[in-house]
């Protein structure tokens, strides 16, 4: 890779792209209606700042497990891992984005959004990466509150406060995190196990993990219903969220009953579709009935 790719590998630019994602969601759903010119500026400046300073989380993440990253074949190609970029242009790389983001944030979104922001950086990058990560095998579930905070800045960003619509989409996300890294960890237990990380696999079991992973998407399932039943969208919506909820919870009840590794891969990448489905069905329904 060329030094620009190498910075850019840095961000993990597919989870930001999805971190954005969800967080334009939010913008969208706190506007009634066809947003202003005005809203529409907001909302495409709070997409920079929120990418910026993920993606600053992201590369610091990539100092802290460069020894992981290296022992383990989904990240041994990483920058950091294969020391290409040091600590410290990787350390100067990831402040300069938090700043500039902040900054963007603070001034031309407002300081809620900028301090919500920062927050979900420090929960991220330290409070998870530094600490819940290698210490216990619950990390994706407490951890997993960075990881749903995007559609709460987006609230944030377009109307200064944090509603209780915000707060069923950060539940969702909550939820939905759990099922989602466990799926991936069942097939990529060994790397795990070579990394030292406890995670659920490798310190309960692939059987116990298993049925956490049918567990939460259970839990998951009427949380998904929760948006139609508090009004923030039609019976378009709650067909998606029915429809995309079974399919996740088929998933995770055939690899409860029965094992493979391309059982679990296939449950991971549907996990995607459907968080991505959802949020969209969302955004449909918002503009559309």
């Amino acid at each position: 890779m060329t030094v620009f790719q190498q910075f850019y590998a840095l961000t993990k630019p597919r989870v930001v792209q999805l971190i954005v994602f969800c967080a334009l969601i939010g913008m969208v759903l706190a506007v009634p209606g066809m947003p202003s010119a005005t809203e529409f500026k907001v909302a495409l400046l709070a997409c920079l700042g929120i990418w910026l300073v993920a993606g600053a989380a992201a590369a610091f993440n990539c100092i802290v497990e460069k020894g992981i990253d290296a022992k383990m074949k989904r990240t041994a190609w990483r920058p950091t891992a294969k020391g290409e970029l040091s600590d410290k242009q990787t350390l100067i790389f990831s402040a300069v984005l938090c700043a500039i983001g902040s900054t963007i944030l603070y001034f031309w979104v407002n300081p809620l959004t900028m301090w919500l922001t920062f927050a979900t950086f420090i929960g991220y990058a330290v409070i998870y990466t530094v600490i819940l990560k290698p210490l216990t095998p619950q990390n994706i579930v407490i951890g997993g509150a960075s990881g749903a905070m995007p559609p709460v800045l987006g609230w944030a960003a377009m109307t200064n406060a944090v509603g209780p619509e915000a707060l069923i989409l950060f539940l969702i996300i909550f939820l939905w995190t759990p099922p989602h890294f466990w799926a991936l960890a069942l097939y990529r237990v060994e790397d795990y196990r070579k990394s030292g990380l406890p995670m659920l696999p490798v310190t309960h079991g692939n059987e116990f993990t298993r049925l956490q992973v049918l567990l939460y998407t259970l839990i998951l399932f009427p949380a998904c219903l929760m948006p139609f039943v508090f009004g923030m969208s039609s019976w378009m919506y709650l067909a998606a969220a029915v429809v995309l909820s079974i399919g996740f919870t088929g998933y995770a009840f055939a690899l409860w009953r029965n094992y493979s590794d391309e059982l679990a891969r296939k449950t991971f990448r549907f996990s995607l579709i459907h968080l991505s489905a959802l949020f969209a069905a969302l955004l449909i329904d918002h503009y559309i009935f």
